[in-house]
């Protein structure tokens, strides 16, 4: 059984975070993606198996290099995609922009960048925390005294690399019908304001204020908050809906009558203590023992240690060990051509000509 995108040729120029991702969701959906390495900095991460790296292999080659470029073109023209995550204009100035690929005329040149191929910001450096600073995303999160960057996940990740490969996804169908390929324009910073479409819609109708702990989805909400229990650790309460609300009261042991209301702002700060003090009475798997499978909708905060050993996470296999390393399997899945991680080894390179030759130059 093969993977959805089965038969796609994808040459990844190695980058970090989001270029990577993209590679990866792409392989795990069956594209043979072979990325290209600088000499002597095979692991930008230092990581002697990078899960972001999986699924593919590798050629090394020195684009500074006639010979190296060459190879690269050569790569290139074969393949139906590109993805690279340099600044604007390397590329060009290598002669792999995607004005040199005329001869390919069906390449989905993917590039990834913070601020985007073009604007003001275009050529500047930075990182997730700068571009989702711009978007509104950071000023939303964290507690009220200051915002808090929520790791890469919402830059790097969710506005970068799936933005990547979804629009590459996209090009590729619309490749398919036109026979033309295009530039897929991917900025992390466009991609996590549209990430932000929903709290967006809000605030544009009054309904979000410009302020952290101070909204339904920030932790100002009794029913949507992180409390911290007897032993130290967490459980994060989601009971937004009335009648989950009320089955999380009873499973607390409280009294729905005796609670203020729900909905009632003015004394969300009364509610949330009544609330913490009756969770700080029991340790974090005592509240999820007791509420697990229940609408409660309360979790267990676990570790990046304990996830992949919950009996929800081991049933669905949501965690595979794949190469003596435990990491999250393919997402999402597809009932008839679902992903797979392909072997890739991360410690040969391959050889270039034999490549082209698979590929048919």
């Amino acid at each position: 059984m093969t993977g959805p995108l089965d038969g796609l040729r994808i040459v990844e120029i190695a980058g970090l975070g989001p270029t990577p991702f993209a590679a990866l969701l792409l392989a795990d959906m069956g594209a043979e993606v072979v990325r290209i390495e600088r000499p002597g900095n095979r692991s930008l991460l230092g990581l002697d198996y990078d899960i972001l790296n999986r699924g593919r292999g590798f050629v090394t080659l020195d684009l500074k290099s006639v010979e190296g470029r060459d190879t690269a073109r050569r790569l290139i023209r074969r393949a139906d995609g590109l993805i690279e995550g340099l600044r604007p204009g390397v590329m060009e100035r290598l002669g792999l922009g995607p004005d040199d690929f005329a001869d390919n005329p069906r390449l989905v040149y993917g590039r990834m960048t913070g601020w985007g191929q073009a604007g003001p910001l275009a050529e500047a450096a930075g990182h997730d925390i700068n571009y989702i600073a711009l978007s509104g995303a950071l000023h939303a999160i964290g507690p009220a005294e200051r915002p808090v960057p929520p790791l890469n996940l919402l830059g790097d990740f969710g506005g970068g690399g799936m933005y990547l490969a979804f629009g590459m996804v996209c090009a590729f169908l619309e490749a398919a019908r036109s026979g033309k390929g295009q530039v897929v324009d991917a900025a992390i910073s466009d991609g996590t304001a549209h990430l932000m479409s929903m709290i967006q819609g809000m605030a544009s109708g009054g309904q979000w204020q410009a302020a952290r702990e101070a909204n339904v989805l920030d932790g100002a909400a009794p029913f949507y908050r992180v409390y911290q229990c007897s032993c130290g650790g967490f459980v994060a309460v989601g009971a937004i809906e009335p009648k989950f609300w009320a089955e999380l009261v009873e499973h607390l042991g409280l009294d729905l009558a005796d609670l203020p209301a729900q909905g009632d702002r003015s004394r969300w700060p009364e509610l949330r203590a009544i609330i913490a003090a009756r969770i700080a009475g029991k340790s974090r798997d005592e509240w999820a023992a007791r509420m697990e499978g229940s609408d409660a909708c309360l979790a267990p905060v676990l570790t990046l240690a304990e996830a992949p050993g919950h009996p929800h996470n081991a049933a669905r296999g949501t965690y595979v060990c794949h190469e003596g390393v435990t990491q999250p399997a393919p997402a999402p899945r597809l009932g008839r051509t679902p992903g797979r991680i392909a072997e890739g080894s991360q410690v040969r390179p391959l050889d270039p000509e034999e490549v082209l030759k698979a590929w048919g130059a």
